[in-house]
């Protein structure tokens, strides 16, 4: 890209997919779990989802490197992020903000208007969870909330309601963000404990292997129910089956003083994240 857009996608994280992929699975998941029995997703929602996905990751950022450019600047591993390190200003990232919020809006006001009002709604804990890590030690819970959203917005724009299969999904997606953000917010404790920054990762220590298995069996058994309810087929529960076993890998295996091992581990939840659609799609498929 010219050198003078670098510093923009930078800021939101176009060099880093890793977050549009965990922003963008569970409005999947939700989309094909509401599709008919039979049927596959629409793939023109799915590809709304991802530009929206890609467009509204990118405000988080954004916004949430605005509210901690000073704490950046005094933690090793995002001082060189384009806010502390000047390569973009205060006011330049606010527009940068707005352009990508336009960008979302378009989005959403493509989908019928019972999710526009709900997609709307998400803007709460959205705008909320940057200041989180300031005032509690479960800043992971308010990401899990803003971060899954679309589990509840996918079935929406399906079928212009909400049902318990969504409601379902959601709070598994929840759990599987906190268990997703703990392990990569152990990263940085050495230096959120320097600087006063709260994280599940500092609460638990020595805790959150049990934490883990806790949040991913809720999370297995949360979403299995979803899949109940909307009489899935068989497809889905060897997906399922094999989702856990990965999630089981995780709790089990991950070293959490070992940053490059936690940030792989991390990673590697975008891949189960898309086992899950696969096997919701398919189970939808053969239902």
């Amino acid at each position: 890209m010219p050198a003078v857009l670098r510093p923009y996608l930078r800021l939101a994280r176009a060099d880093r997919p890793i977050g549009i992929w965990l922003l963008m699975l569970p409005c999947w998941w939700s989309a094909a779990l509401a599709a008919p029995a039979g049927a596959l997703p629409d793939w023109r929602l799915l590809l709304l989802f991802f530009v929206g996905a890609a467009v509204m990751r990118g405000a988080g950022c954004t916004l949430n490197d605005i509210a901690d450019r000073d704490i950046d600047a005094r933690v090793a591993r995002t001082r060189g992020r384009p806010l502390p390190s000047g390569a973009i200003g205060v006011r330049a990232a606010f527009a940068f903000l707005a352009a990508q919020a336009l960008a979302g809006l378009l989005v959403l006001l493509s989908l019928n208007m019972f999710t526009v009002w709900l997609g709307i709604a998400s803007l709460l804990p959205v705008a909320v969870y940057p200041f989180m890590k300031r005032i509690t030690h479960w800043p992971q819970a308010v990401l899990g909330i803003a971060f899954n959203w679309g589990a509840l917005v996918g079935w929406s724009a399906v079928r212009g309601d909400l049902g318990w299969p969504a409601v379902l999904l959601y709070l598994a997606g929840i759990l599987w963000t906190l268990g997703y953000d703990t392990i990569y917010a152990h990263q940085d404790k050495e230096d959120d404990a320097v600087v006063g920054v709260k994280s599940t990762a500092l609460r638990l220590g020595d805790r959150t292997r049990p934490f883990l298995w806790l949040v991913y069996g809720g999370m297995v058994a949360l979403t299995g129910a979803a899949g109940a309810l909307a009489g899935l087929g068989w497809p889905f529960w060897l997906g399922l089956g094999a989702a856990a076993l990965h999630l089981g890998w995780q709790a089990a295996t991950t070293d959490f003083d070992d940053s490059p091992e936690c940030l792989a581990r991390f990673k590697s939840n975008s891949r189960l994240g898309f086992v899950i659609f696969i096997a919701i799609a398919a189970g939808q498929w053969a239902a």
